[in-house]
């Protein structure tokens, strides 16, 4: 889906497949370094603290990043339908792009700031300890922990009141005679979905609390509790943002799939020659 965007230089004008793309590359990112992480904890269980501070933090970055994105992207659809005249105006692509780096900035912020508590609390010497690559473990101190309770809760309730803004605004225009039924329809739906992806996204945060108490009562089954866990919060979620998008956009679709059958066409005869010649 990247080497699509990057193929057409019209998806570079459009601030919708900009963010898109970003949602994209973010959550790649963030699911290749949660997966290490998965299976650093298992096949070495111990690791460099300051190897697994640069991990968890771009973790948490991408993490958090997320569900600011999914406000963006609603926000630019609610534009799209609720002020058309003025779309061009107000969604350009130097808007597009100084609105991720502010995202991008303040996901970022968190993880610092746990970063500069832990310098503050703990001896240089930790860094240079092995332990067990978790956020927790890495990241221990209380206040850390109350910190990021206040900040989740101001964040997520931001974010969650910005996708009902702009879903009942999109309702609302709807019920309008003049509208486009049709792409009010597919705006609204878009961004019912991207609900469905900020509560999965909130998973993130809930499970965790929960795991440990699981893992007590069921100590027999603590592999599978922590894989179920590591499915349902990091890597489910991470498929849907594609579909959204992806999948559901005809105009991306229609190049996306033009894409895939040309390397598929490609690749055939490649191999041929290549049976033929050995």
């Amino acid at each position: 889906m990247v080497t699509t965007f990057l193929r057409h230089n019209f998806f570079y004008e459009d601030p919708r497949y900009i963010m898109f793309i970003c949602m994209v590359i973010n959550d790649a990112v963030q699911l290749t370094l949660v997966t290490a992480l998965y299976v650093v904890s298992y096949a070495f269980a111990r690791i460099h603290a300051s190897i697994c501070c640069l991990l968890v933090m771009t973790a948490v970055l991408t993490t958090r990043a997320t569900p600011l994105i999914l406000a963006g992207m609603s926000v630019e659809r609610y534009v799209s339908i609720c002020f058309p005249l003025h779309y061009g105006d107000m969604c350009t692509v130097t808007r597009t792009l100084w609105l991720v780096t502010v995202i991008l900035a303040l996901s970022g912020t968190l993880p610092l700031t746990d970063l500069f508590i832990t310098l503050a609390k703990e001896p240089i010497s930790f860094f240079h300890t092995t332990i067990f690559c978790d956020h927790s473990l890495l990241f221990r101190d209380k206040s850390i922990y109350v910190k990021n309770l206040s900040f989740d809760s101001v964040y997520f309730s931001f974010v969650f009141l910005t996708l009902l803004y702009t879903y009942c605004k999109i309702m609302l225009a709807a019920r309008a005679a003049s509208t486009d039924l049709v792409s009010v329809k597919k705006a609204r739906n878009t961004v019912l979905l991207h609900g469905v992806q900020l509560l999965l996204c909130m998973l993130a945060f809930v499970v965790p609390s929960m795991q440990a108490p699981l893992i007590h009562l069921f100590p027999w089954y603590a592999l599978e509790i922590r894989y179920v866990n590591f499915l349902l919060v990091y890597i489910i979620p991470r498929f849907l943002s594609p579909m959204i998008y992806g999948f559901r956009d005809e105009k991306f679709r229609r190049y996306w799939l033009q894409y895939m059958t040309s390397r598929k066409c490609t690749v055939k005869p490649f191999l041929i020659i290549s049976l033929k010649m050995g």
